[in-house]
């Protein structure tokens, strides 16, 4: 009998449902953008450190220039060369530090869509208690249906047998 029965809120589950499904697609692009980010982090720390190590290169061999007494033009040009590189490298811990944020707010974002996830999932999950709730509640209401009618029919039968009974 509980299967005729119909939930009046069953079309709120399924739209709740719905809403689960979407927010878990939210969830997955967030994920799928930190991942790029954190990729993307990766390059900017590559490319830094290769700056850098160019730049400690640069200047290893200005120490071997000036341990060899090179010409004073010579040690000049080197030195701007590395001002140079030494600006490259503020630039790439610019991008560095720039990308980190750009990590930060992904994270933040895919958890922001997670706690959203999470509330959506604690929605349908009362829907469905209160289902399970009301569709007990009905088949007791229903077994008590059919209890009366039973000791109404045991009544009638029982009234007609004492009078079949009085003839």
């Amino acid at each position: 009998m509980v299967k005729n029965l119909e939930y009046p809120l069953e079309r709120v589950l399924d739209i709740k449902k719905r809403r689960v499904e979407a927010a878990e697609k939210v969830v997955k692009e967030k994920q799928q953008e930190l991942a790029q980010e954190e990729e993307k982090l990766r390059q900017c720390e590559e490319e830094r450190d290769k700056v850098i190590q160019h730049r400690l290169d640069k200047l290893n061999q200005l120490r071997d220039e000036l341990d060899h007494g090179t010409t004073s033009p010579k040690i000049i040009q080197m030195k701007v060369y590395i001002k140079v590189v030494e600006e490259r490298v503020t630039v790439e811990e610019k991008k560095v530090e720039d990308q980190k944020e750009q990590v930060r707010t992904a994270e933040r974002n895919l958890e922001m869509a997670k706690e959203d996830l999470r509330l959506k999932r604690q929605e349908v999950d009362k829907l469905k208690t209160h289902r399970e709730d009301w569709l007990k509640e009905k088949q007791r209401e229903l077994e008590r249906e059919e209890e009366k009618e039973m000791d109404e029919i045991g009544q009638v039968m029982f009234g007609f047998h004492k009078r079949l009974e009085e003839r």
